[in-house]
């Protein structure tokens, strides 16, 4: 029987906003890139990449392990991420990139910044706030409150810290890329200790020229 040979899309190398650098293959769409993936990044704010370092960010159809959505690693002085974009819509595409930036700078804060949103989670824990920001953390803060025993975990408060803030930086990168919409409810955190997480990382990471958190003032 003759094997046939089925041509493989070329790869294109793009550069994105702060020097980083984007691999797709030629069947993604371009939309992704050009209406998603630049904009999503454009909005990072300069202080936010420096700490984070050079990234390398590729987009494939699927990943090895079907259950991943993304994975990145740490090589020499860069990090290479990879999204996979099948059967997903643009936006979240983005979004999965932009939390992957989260759980980067997470393992890059300085003592003070960890510091500071450690304090800001101990905050919301006093003031009795079961929801939160997203799907993910929402399950993991459920997991260490459901009794005393997962409550005194120190693993489990790690891994629900960590999906906290990657999942905030996201959502504070999103802010500044384009206008959301607070959606409320008894799984979502409350709008107030929203406001006081996107202003943390607001004094952290202040917005690059010609992006602002709110885009309308804020009464009393």
């Amino acid at each position: 029987m003759r094997k046939t040979e089925f041509p493989v899309s070329p790869r294109r190398n793009i550069r994105l906003a702060h020097d980083w650098r984007l691999s797709a293959s030629g069947d993604v769409r371009k939309a992704l890139i050009g209406d998603f993936i630049r904009p999503a990044v454009r909005a990072v704010p300069s202080e936010m990449a420096r700490q984070i370092g050079m990234c390398r960010f590729s987009l494939v159809a699927e990943l090895p392990d079907p259950d991943l959505t993304s994975q990145w690693t740490f090589k020499a002085r860069e990090v290479e991420v990879r999204v996979a974009s099948a059967d997903r819509d643009d936006h979240d595409t983005a979004m999965e990139l932009l939390v992957c930036l989260g759980q980067i700078l997470w393992e890059r804060l300085t003592p003070d910044q960890l510091k500071g949103y450690w304090h800001l989670l101990d905050a919301e824990f006093h003031a009795g706030i079961e929801g939160e920001i997203d799907e993910e953390a929402f399950a993991k803060k459920r997991m260490l409150l459901r009794d005393g025993f997962s409550a005194r975990s120190r693993s489990r408060l790690q891994r629900y810290a960590r999906t906290s803030f990657s999942e905030t930086a996201a959502e504070y990168i999103h802010c500044l890329w384009h206008d959301v919409h607070v959606i409320s409810g008894s799984q979502h955190l409350p709008p107030q200790q929203l406001q006081h997480r996107l202003e943390l990382f607001q004094r952290c990471f202040p917005p690059d020229r010609g992006y602002t958190l709110f885009s309308q003032p804020r009464s009393r």
